[in-house]
């Protein structure tokens, strides 16, 4: 359940209140494209199945039926979840004889994943 919005605020007020005992200094943001960048990339990252996907990689090239076998899901749906990791740069695709292998750009996103799961595995009992 939501909480409802804070009884002892005044809503038409709200803007007014200033409570802090210290202004904070506003911390400078990167470029707008940057930012846009970086949502991209955790919007890309979003699904629980690419989340498998990069987690799976983390080992090294995985061909698309060796991620099916370890995430139990159809070929297709692995190959869609494929397609926008790729497209996002956050996977590569290279050719090794008739198979295609996937493997990470960089461990930087890698990173991110992990620390997500680990945080999300906190807030379970």
């Amino acid at each position: 359940m939501r909480p409802g919005p804070d009884p002892t605020i005044d809503p038409a007020s709200a803007d007014d209140v200033h409570d802090c005992a210290h202004e904070a200094e506003p911390v400078p943001l990167p470029p707008v494209p940057v930012v846009e960048a970086a949502g991209e990339l955790l919007r890309a990252l979003s699904a629980p199945l690419r989340i498998g996907i990069v987690l799976q990689l983390r080992e090294g090239p995985r061909c698309v039926h060796e991620l099916v076998d370890a995430l139990g899901v159809a070929q297709p749906l692995v190959s869609q979840h494929l397609r926008v990791l790729k497209t996002s740069k956050v996977v590569a695709a290279h050719r090794q004889g008739r198979e295609i292998r996937y493997e990470l750009i960089d461990d930087h996103l890698l990173s991110i994943v992990e620390a997500a799961v680990v945080h999300a595995a906190e807030d379970r009992p």
